[in-house]
């Protein structure tokens, strides 16, 4: 359909939509070479102060907040909508034409078309073909004109309005990231055992953000493996509003709390100082699960301590890259050699591959001899008595990830629209059967063809199968 308007031909545009496909592309390669949201010290060591600046104007280290990400979206969404309108009034009339217009030539002269003579009259024909055909399609009507008279059977209008459902589709997804990404948020909060707080801080831009409630931590419980590894770590968590308990759940990773469309996820955990309160011996004993870590710079010589979970990757200073605590060894061996108890590490270098470092307890400068920019040695395990259970005043910490994402339902919906869209389309098909019974001097000639927007073999075969059943009549 042609349209004067050309801000109406210019969001109809094919190339328009091409063009934002391919920048969403280039801008989501960039997305996933540039870590996102990372320590902006990080982001200075890597790129050096001044394109730090520039990449922290344009957004690039949270680029699917920033307001061009989601303009690029939300002109894909109106060039889509427009498209599918534009489309759409040209199948309309068609779909949801009540009197459809049946030409008996159309039939006649198709490629596919059955021929056959029969002795009966075209009255009798029609009496004997029209519940034939009913049987058969959705749809059957009876056309008369001067020289011929069509049976006409039609099934799947419907099906073309296919595509258009995965457009929909589409424009959910869309709206669905659009939304979460305007109102929803993604945040952290360590909460010590027996303390509640409506305070969490936010991800992308480290302010804090207040809830509407509180959320309290009534316990915390930590299950460990025989080498000291976190099997499971579970948090009694309560809702309170207007100091009134709503809802108690415990809470484990992928198993969150949710509560008025926020998830409440186990994220990570960590000990207190110890308290003068009694409480009962850890269900597992093991060894210590944090450790005080000493990281020394060559370059600058400079000595940091930084405490440690097992499994928790922490920021080494100086932007000299990340560690993390992989396991501890009670009888570690380095090169056939027996060091005693160990930890086992991973350190990944800012500009470098992952490299595997064993930390022998007993040994503090057992890691210089591997090299590199940095030297790790142990402080000392954070639990003295990292082999005994856990001591009567021991408390922990549970750290929760807090989030909250309004287009997920907008989201789901595009998800269950696009798997409808998809079966429409390929696998249903708008099919249009016509017999033509025409009368001549002594008999009647019958045509019988079918005309599908799709899988016309399957149409052929279906119209040859009725041609036989015709044949037997």
């Amino acid at each position: 359909m042609k349209h004067a308007n050309p801000v109406w031909k210019f969001f109809c545009s094919v190339k328009l939509t091409i063009v934002l496909l391919l920048s969403l592309a280039a801008t989501s390669i960039i997305g996933t070479l540039i870590p996102q949201n990372q320590n902006p010290q990080a982001y200075v060591n890597a790129f050096g102060p001044f394109k730090y600046q520039l990449f922290n104007t344009l957004g690039i280290f949270d680029m699917y907040h920033s307001w061009w990400f989601q303009g690029l979206l939300l002109l894909l969404t109106v060039n889509i909508v427009c498209c599918s309108v534009d489309r759409l009034k040209s199948s309309w009339k068609l779909i949801f034409n009540r009197r459809p217009t049946v030409r008996a030539d159309r039939f006649i002269r198709h490629p596919d078309a059955r021929t056959r003579n029969d002795k009966r009259s075209p009255a009798d024909l029609t009496r004997i073909y029209e519940p034939m055909l009913a049987r058969r399609y959705r749809t059957v009507k009876v056309f008369q004109s001067d020289d011929a008279t069509v049976v006409y059977g039609e099934k799947g209008r419907l099906s073309r309005l296919g595509v258009y459902i995965v457009h929909l589709s589409v424009i959910l997804l869309l709206l669905g990231g659009l939304v979460g990404s305007l109102f929803g948020f993604e945040g952290f909060v360590n909460i010590a055992e027996g303390e509640a707080t409506d305070t969490i801080r936010l991800r992308s831009t480290g302010q804090l953000h207040r809830l509407d409630f509180q959320i309290r931590c009534d316990d915390f419980q930590l299950t460990l493996y025989e080498n000291g590894a976190p099997k499971e770590y579970r948090s009694a968590l309560t809702i309170l509003e207007g100091g009134k308990a709503i809802k108690q759940k415990d809470i484990i990773v992928n198993d969150p709390l949710r509560y008025r469309g926020i998830n409440i996820f186990q994220s990570s955990y960590g000990k207190l100082p110890p308290q003068n309160m009694p409480r009962s011996p850890s269900p597992s004993p093991g060894p210590a699960e944090s450790y005080s870590l000493s990281f020394t710079s060559k370059t600058s010589g400079m000595s940091y301590t930084v405490m440690a979970n097992l499994g928790n990757p922490v920021e080494i200073p100086e932007g000299m890259g990340k560690f993390v605590i992989m396991s501890y060894e009670p009888d570690a061996e380095f090169r056939g050699m027996d060091v005693g108890e160990a930890l086992k590490g991973i350190l990944t270098p800012p500009d470098g591959s992952p490299v595997e470092v064993l930390l022998p307890l007993k040994f503090a400068n057992f890691d210089k001899m591997r090299g590199g920019d940095v030297i790790i040695s142990v402080a000392k395990p954070a639990d003295e008595a990292s082999a005994s259970p856990k001591p009567a005043a021991q408390r922990y910490y549970t750290g929760l990830q807090v989030t909250r994402d309004p287009g997920v339902w907008l989201v789901y919906s595009g998800f269950v629209l696009i798997i409808a869209g998809c079966f429409v389309t390929f696998y249903l098909s708008h099919q249009q059967v016509g017999i033509v019974i025409q009368a001549l001097s002594k008999n009647s000639r019958v045509t019988v063809a079918g005309i599908s927007n799709r899988n016309k073999l399957a149409m052929k075969n279906a119209i040859d199968k009725l041609y036989a059943d015709m044949a037997e009549r």
